[in-house]
């Protein structure tokens, strides 16, 4: 069983290409299902049928930190374990077809204020280089709304210094061009003249002059947040909202919004309308007499 988990999980690496987060998210929750397999002396996928699925996942119930989303993740994590099983015929059937994921309320994303952000971008001080790779950073994500595993992965030849323009790798190794305003592009200059390691062809580096991970780029983020006084989690992911939800309250259509965020699905792109929407409540409330 744990080597149809690795095949698994090297196919969302290598052919699904997903993100470092997805896969151990699948990686966390398929163990989980074997440790619980285990314990029912279930020794083969084969031997598992949907009763035994459902009794999986009414244990899972009983647990005090078993949301609906959390439940939502675990189902779709066994859909796509067994459809990969049955589709190399590593198992007879799927029985995990007639899985129904459980409606999970919808939850706006959070997203910062102009203020609030300026804040953050501004917190990173001093004159080293990993200071100006800390508000390089920021101004990058601030300013293209990418995803962290973009950032991580952005490569020098992809960044144009004169068109203000980055290539970055989305989702299922899709390109796509975005803009970048100036204030990024200076404090892109800036840290890269101080660059150390110069010879190396990703854009962000760690102290030892690798790569910097994603979550490297989460503490970076986590910490200039924390200087800057906010009360609540803000994560790379943040930022993305951040700049969506900023884009279409500017007057941003719909679509190039979905183009620069590289949502495959313009639905996906929809919920940071109800969040110029509720703004436009907030605003009306406040300002109308008969409000």
């Amino acid at each position: 069983m744990k080597q149809s988990l690795k095949k698994f999980l090297d196919y969302l690496a290598h052919q699904k290409n997903c993100s470092s987060n997805t896969i151990r998210a699948y990686k966390t929750d398929l163990r989980q299902f074997l440790a619980f397999l285990s314990g029912r002396r279930v020794s083969s996928l084969r031997g598992v049928d949907y009763p035994l699925l459902l009794n999986f996942l009414a244990h899972l119930k009983e647990g005090d930190d078993c949301t609906e989303k959390t439940l939502a993740r675990k189902v779709a994590s066994l859909k796509a374990f067994f459809r990969f099983l049955s589709g190399r015929k590593m198992i007879h059937s799927n029985p995990a077809l007639l899985l129904r994921s459980p409606k999970v309320p919808e939850r706006l994303p959070v997203f910062l204020t102009v203020k609030e952000m300026l804040r953050i971008i501004e917190a990173p001080s001093g004159g080293n280089w990993q200071a100006a790779r800390d508000r390089a950073i920021l101004e990058i994500l601030y300013a293209t709304g990418i995803r962290v595993g973009e950032l991580t992965s952005l490569k020098r030849k992809n960044v144009d210094l004169v068109e203000e323009m980055v290539k970055v790798e989305g989702k299922g190794k899709k390109e796509r061009i975005v803009p970048v305003g100036r204030p990024a592009i200076n404090a892109l200059i800036e840290y890269m003249e101080r660059k150390p390691h110069r010879g190396e062809e990703t854009v962000f580096l760690n102290k030892y002059g690798r790569p910097l991970t994603e979550r490297g780029v989460e503490r970076i983020v986590d910490k200039y947040a924390r200087h800057a006084g906010m009360g609540r989690k803000i994560t790379p992911h943040t930022f993305r909202h951040t700049f969506a939800t900023h884009m279409l309250e500017r007057g941003a259509d719909l679509r190039t919004v979905q183009e620069l965020l590289g949502h495959e699905r313009i639905t996906t792109t929809q919920i940071y309308t109800h969040l110029t929407v509720e703004r436009l409540r907030e605003f009306y409330n406040k300002a109308h007499p008969r409000a």
